[in-house]
């Protein structure tokens, strides 16, 4: 196997030493010690500690450093970014992800602390101490052979969550996962799965993986895609024209522009990368309704907005909204109403005027625009153009409106300072102005109270002249 990247912590080597000294054992376990058999970074160093009993581990801990405990039925121990417990057993009491009665015990059998785990390569046991690695089922050759096995048939299926997590470890690690396994999965249902699970698989999918497509294969493959993306499902079949998509049908496509804009989304933070992608997985859904055969060719005419109700009820069922003060439901939208406009606009008959862009950006931040659309043109077979993009986001870097519309000049008070009684009119003489500042006809305060004139003048209801 492929040695480390990283170096343990010294903490954990600290719990390790001390756990030893105390005549216990303290091994690393889950994530750390597969993504360290792989050759890849992990930040998450989970230990489970043997041979020592729960009234002493806290206290044993805490000669390394502060001591945080967490959990409700299980306590796990934080130390310096090290989460610490007791081996533990799993009895299924009741539906779902939480239905669980978890008890640890400090001197059972490693075998049977490892087969609670979901899959083989998730159930490794290394000792720091003594670079030892305890795999009694099997995790290492699985790894070697990129098989995605799970641990224990009669058990797996307590825990529905556990088939999400295969599209995800499918894909971030390049695993193939065996016929027992799909078997079971397929016969799993995912009912009981709370939304923020859902979503958090979806997006380690999305975000953690390198082809994120791999995971929505085996998801379509298993009946995940049908039970919980039942309007992505529905692109599987669905026909494109040719000459613009030679690689197939709309899934191969939604697919192909996934990995591609996975690719896209290096330098922007957590809520923008996942506003991307779930972007990439929603643009196309309102093919299906509206693909047709007309003049002797596949068209779709008025996807996009057909595609907005559809994206909404997804997004709905997942309850994401705004993730670190960043809308991401509504620029999710706008990507998946949008997405054609780069291209349109660069070819356009006639030339797209500013206030086309300043207006645009109302709807969605157009360098996220400017960036999907990228991804959507290469997400072909064959070779396109995709040049109208670097246009597209030149003209609104050009106009300062790539991340948001222009902040209106005319205020309120601006309106109530020219002697205007206060009310709704108010409101609509500051839009109706801020309207011709999208346009450019007003730039500075003095236009703007100039064009408030005008529009008190003919009444704030009344059409604007043309720009």
């Amino acid at each position: 196997m492929t040695e480390p990247v990283q170096p343990l912590p010294e903490p954990a080597l600290a719990i390790a030493r001390a756990a030893r000294d105390a005549g216990g054992r303290a091994l690393v376990a889950g994530g750390w010690v597969r993504d360290r058999l792989l050759g890849l970074a992990s930040a998450d160093v989970d230990i489970e500690v043997y041979g020592i009993e729960a009234d002493r581990l806290r206290g044993l801990l805490g000669t390394v450093g502060r001591v945080d405990a967490v959990g409700e039925s299980f306590t796990v121990y934080k130390v310096a970014g090290v989460d610490v417990a007791l081996p533990r057993r799993e009895s299924k009491v009741g539906r779902g992800h939480r239905g669980f009665e978890v008890t640890g015990d400090p001197f059972m059998s490693i075998e049977e602390a490892c087969r609670r785990r979901d899959f083989t390569v998730n159930a490794v046991l290394y000792d720091p101490l003594t670079g030892e690695h305890f795999d009694p089922f099997g995790g290492r050759r699985d790894l070697e052979r990129r098989v995605l096995r799970m641990v224990d048939e009669r058990t797996f299926p307590d825990d529905s969550l556990r088939v999400l997590r295969a599209l995800q470890f499918a894909a971030r690690f390049s695993l193939t996962m065996d016929e027992g396994t799909t078997r079971v999965c397929r016969r799993i249902a995912l009912d009981d799965l709370p939304s923020e699970r859902v979503l958090g698989e979806i997006e380690k999918l999305l975000l953690l993986a390198a082809r994120p497509s791999i995971g929505f294969a085996l998801g379509l493959e298993l009946g995940v895609v049908q039970s919980l993306i039942p309007e992505m499902a529905a692109l599987a079949g669905c026909p494109q024209e040719p000459e613009w998509h030679p690689e197939g049908d709309v899934w191969v496509h939604t697919l192909m522009v996934v990995d591609e804009m996975r690719s896209g989304i290096d330098g922007l933070d957590r809520a923008r990368r996942l506003t991307l992608m779930l972007g990439a997985v929603c643009h196309d859904f309102g093919k299906p309704r509206t693909t047709a055969f007309i003049d002797g060719r596949v068209r779709s005419p008025g996807h996009e907005p057909e595609g907005v109700p559809l994206t909404l009820a997804w997004l709905d069922r997942l309850n994401l909204h705004t993730i670190d003060g960043f809308d991401v439901r509504h620029h999710v939208v706008g990507l998946v109403a949008y997405h054609l406009a780069p291209g349109m606009w660069h070819k356009a008959s006639s030339p797209v005027g500013d206030g086309a862009f300043r207006r645009l950006s109302q709807k969605v931040d157009l360098e996220l625009l400017a960036r999907f659309a990228r991804a959507d043109c290469r997400g072909r077979a064959g070779d396109f153009d995709c040049s109208a993009m670097d246009w597209f986001l030149d003209r609104a870097r050009a106009l300062g409106v790539e991340h948001r519309p222009p902040a209106p000049i005319l205020l309120g008070r601006h309106v109530l300072a020219m002697g205007f009684s206060p009310g709704p009119a108010v409101g609509r003489i500051v839009k109706a102005v801020y309207e011709r500042q999208l346009d450019g006809a007003v730039t500075d305060l003095e236009s703007a109270q100039a064009e408030a004139r005008a529009v008190i003048a003919r009444g704030p209801d009344a059409p604007a002249p043309a720009a």
